[in-house]
């Protein structure tokens, strides 16, 4: 079975909901006859909203949490300037790349800026050369880095 990254939703249609699978075996004049045989079980779960320990709900948006890349712009353990610092930059970032995700964080004793939500480096790194060109103070400490990221659910 092969599944592609587009959505998969049920549709209603004269107020009876109907899901991909439904919509795909009607019969329809002058076409041909899909049959699709699959237990019960995923039959349930195509159209569902995701739920579980790989889905976080913030603003009443839900995010799935996967592996993935960020580019991290700045990372201090200046006790009395790292944290001014970390949100200063984020701050320009924003004003620059306003839709772009951005995590300031604290695990001691670094503060850290990081951008993005990647699912590939290639993505990653076309973003980095653009951060680059509009930050070229920044450069030295720019970089990617593997690890969790949150892709938006579509609401």
């Amino acid at each position: 079975m092969m599944l592609g990254s587009g959505s998969i939703s049920a549709q209603v249609t004269g107020g009876k909901s109907q899901s991909i699978f439904d919509v795909l075996q009607e019969s329809k004049n002058g076409s041909g006859v899909v049959v699709i045989h699959q237990s019960d079980a995923l039959r349930k779960m195509v159209g569902e909203r995701f739920q579980g320990a790989n889905v976080e709900t913030a603003d009443t948006i839900s995010y799935i949490k996967m592996q993935g890349f960020r580019i991290q712009i700045y990372s201090g353990n200046d006790q009395r300037k790292s944290k001014d610092e970390a949100f200063l930059k984020e701050h320009e970032v924003k004003e620059i790349f306003p839709d772009m995700p951005t995590y300031v964080t604290y695990k001691a004793p670094f503060w850290n800026l990081r951008v993005g939500d990647f699912r590939t480096h290639e993505e990653a790194r076309r973003i980095q050369r653009q951060l680059m060109d509009a930050f070229p103070d920044y450069k030295r400490q720019m970089y990617i880095l593997k690890g969790e990221i949150r892709i938006p659910m579509n609401n």
